[in-house]
């Protein structure tokens, strides 16, 4: 097996199990693409064409407005980090994704994507699979920072995602909590 799919391998047969021919078929038809730190890979107003699997690096998900960008997530390990909104109903996306450190990415095509599932029963369990996680997801992400504090939030981070603290610039944290670069030092004095 080629290397790099090594991964989205492990990822789909622990995560969405396929039969191992439609499996099979479905990974050779990824394409590697690689990205330098800072490079958008998502801009808000565009359609999602490819179906984007996080092999190797940092992605950050943020809102955009003139005055400020939101983080909104991160992904750090092997995941799926298409809007899967935008992707199935072929809306504009209202996100933007940025590489905070050399990217590697597997994509696929979506029209060769549906194809695929049309062609694999299995696939159609995929997406509502999918879509389940995303809203589970969300509704969690929404009730957390309508009903915690900054500083819970970060303890949160503290026992779920270490991994976020120890790889992503501080002022990204402050950004994903909402507060400023000087409340959470403020919060890390504090707790530590």
């Amino acid at each position: 097996m080629n290397p790099h799919l090594l991964e989205i391998s492990t990822f789909f047969t622990t995560e969405y199990p396929l039969n191992k021919e439609g499996l099979n078929e479905l990974l050779s038809l990824f394409k590697l693409q690689l990205f330098e730190k800072g490079n958008q890979l998502m801009s808000a107003n565009e359609k999602e064409k490819q179906l984007r699997f996080l092999n190797k690096g940092i992605v950050r998900a943020y809102y955009a407005t003139l005055e400020k960008e939101t983080n909104i997530d991160f992904f750090t390990k092997p995941q799926f980090i298409t809007d899967l909104t935008s992707f199935h109903n072929q809306a504009k996306s209202k996100k933007y994704q940025e590489a905070l450190t050399e990217v590697e990415l597997l994509c696929i095509e979506r029209e060769v994507f549906y194809e695929l599932l049309e062609k694999y029963e299995c696939g159609k369990s995929l997406i509502n699979l999918s879509f389940r996680k995303l809203l589970k997801h969300k509704e969690l992400l929404e009730y957390n920072r309508i009903t915690k504090t900054a500083e819970e939030l970060y303890k949160e981070l503290l026992m779920h995602k270490p991994h976020w603290l120890e790889k992503i610039p501080q002022y990204h944290i402050a950004s994903y909590l909402n507060i400023t670069p000087e409340t959470l030092s403020r919060i890390r004095k504090r707790i530590s």
